[in-house]
């Protein structure tokens, strides 16, 4: 039997799940065909939109999952050790009248800074283009919310069984800036976090005024005034 490298066992311990890559939750007419001709080809009996963005494509038996992955080449996203596992965006300035900042623009770029980069835990982001944060942004690991003044960034949220709020890091940043932030965040976050700690409770841990002080000097050029 292959060894199906890269898929999720499912609950009946025998077969498998992928999830796709869907930056920004931004999707083509074609890679939808890509995924549902894969999904009539190996019999899948669920094709499943998820609450990050991607698609899952479940029930696969597990000679199936490399075949699977090949077949969906870009689009598939092998599931690894802890590591970015979305970055979710809402409409943004493109297409909602409220969007204040260029959410689908910021969730790309999010989404290639952390491609394939490992941390202590998985991380999830949200990026929203208001306050109204449709990407659920207070309660992702790291929050994007945009306002007319720029970028807030938040950092520790968590939506499990213990939910917690993230925490404000900083304001008005440029979208340049706002991925600095939150790079920064990660990296502080994966140096000094334990095995398997999530970021919420990385923050409960160690506090604000320990992250303040360890990111603001990798981000020597954000004003204090900006940091909460």
């Amino acid at each position: 039997m292959t060894d199906p490298t890269g898929a999720i066992l499912q609950r009946d311990g025998k077969t498998y799940a992928v999830t796709t890559r869907i930056p920004a939750g931004i999707i083509t007419p074609e890679q939808l065909e890509t995924i549902a001709a894969a999904g009539r080809k190996y019999q899948v009996p669920v094709l499943k939109s998820t609450s990050g963005q991607r698609i899952l494509i479940a029930g696969l038996q597990p000679e199936d999952v490399p075949r699977v992955i090949v077949d969906l080449g870009p689009l598939a996203k092998p599931e690894s050790g802890p590591c970015v596992k979305f970055v979710q965006a809402c409409l943004g300035t493109d297409m909602c009248r409220y969007g204040r900042q260029d959410s689908i623009g910021l969730a790309r770029t999010l989404e290639e800074t952390f491609r394939d980069q490992a941390f202590p835990a998985k991380i999830k982001i949200g990026v929203s283009g208001c306050p109204r944060c449709c990407s659920e942004s207070h309660t992702r690991d790291l929050g994007m919310v945009g306002t007319p003044n720029g970028w807030t960034v938040l950092f520790g949220g968590n939506a499990g069984t213990r939910p917690r709020f993230g925490d404000p890091v900083a304001r008005d940043l440029t979208a340049r800036e706002a991925v600095d932030c939150a790079q920064s965040l990660a990296w502080y976050y994966r140096d000094h976090a334990t095995r398997h700690e999530r970021t919420a409770r990385f923050m409960e841990r160690i506090g604000m005024d320990t992250l303040k002080s360890g990111v603001l000097s990798l981000l020597p050029y954000i004003p204090l005034e900006k940091v909460q």
